[in-house]
């Protein structure tokens, strides 16, 4: 077995997705934000053990999230 195989292999992959690689280091961003919404959302959603009312719960979220 040819030992430059595997590592080939491995190379390809890498190469085809050097430029996104290099951005996402290069412009760091993440949705810690977003995370952040969505969990206060489902904490809203848990405490009052569901709602009835979309209204209702769009209410509590922009209470909650401001």
């Amino acid at each position: 077995m040819n030992q430059a195989a595997p590592l080939q292999t491995l190379a390809n992959p890498l190469e085809d997705w050097q430029e996104p690689i290099a951005c996402m280091w290069r412009f760091v961003r993440n949705n810690g934000v977003t995370e952040r919404f969505h969990r206060k959302m489902k904490l809203v959603q848990l405490r009052e053990c569901g709602f009835r009312n979309f209204e209702n719960y769009r209410l509590h979220v922009i209470a909650q999230c401001g």
